[in-house]
């Protein structure tokens, strides 16, 4: 059984993650404790609202170090909704410019679109070679809530390091729904409240750690 922390930094859909976890056969805690973030098989990193204020709660537990040190050790991690967001260089609200992770380059921006947030279900267009994705058809759903997004990829391939896996997704504009890039996978979506789909997902994140 593979052992995942929810890393605990007063942001995300905490318990939400921990359930949909548990139910595809993880053991799960959600914590802030830096050793058991960094020690076990798979960390998610998740988070709700602005990104500015899910920077602040990041650092205040050294988030990004630890998401950082994992990373150079090749270890999993997993960043959902503005979990995701985050793990770029730049965010832009509100004109407000605060520095993410950096862990891909990019920007997260307001969605191009006449309907904003983007909430409800959507289909995505993942790569045939997407482990994220394995097993699941062009008519799979998911569900989004967001407003801000990345939505253009930067990070260009480096050989002999394996391209990175973007997925896509359309609301007024196209933007990215899901990057897989070695250790570092995240979802601009929520698969904890994406049903099976999102069990799918998560089943086949397990399954790599």
């Amino acid at each position: 059984m593979a052992k995942v922390v929810v890393l605990d930094y007063g942001s995300g859909n905490l318990r939400s993650a921990e359930r949909a976890l548990r139910r595809v056969g993880a053991d799960v805690e959600v914590t802030s404790d830096r050793h058991a973030a960094l020690e076990c098989d798979g960390l998610v990193v998740p988070g709700v609202g602005a990104f500015a204020a899910c920077m602040d709660g990041l650092r205040s537990v050294a988030g990004e170090r630890i998401i950082g040190q994992r990373l150079a050790g090749g270890r999993p991690v997993l960043g959902v909704c503005v979990g995701m967001q985050i793990l770029f260089e730049l965010g832009i609200e509100h004109g407000v410019r605060t520095e993410g992770c950096g862990e891909w380059p990019g920007t997260v921006e307001r969605l191009d679109a006449e309907i904003v947030p983007h909430m409800g279900w959507n289909t995505v267009r993942a790569p045939a070679d997407s482990v994220l994705f394995d097993g699941l058809d062009g008519s799979t759903r998911f569900y989004f809530v967001h407003s801000y997004a990345v939505r253009q990829w930067e990070l260009a391939p480096e050989p002999p390091m394996p391209a990175p896996k973007v997925t896509w997704a359309t609301h007024g504009c196209d933007f990215v729904a899901a990057a897989e890039n070695g250790a570092l996978s995240a979802t601009q979506f929520h698969p904890e409240k994406s049903g099976d789909a999102g069990a799918h997902l998560l089943t086949n994140w397990l399954k790599n750690l």
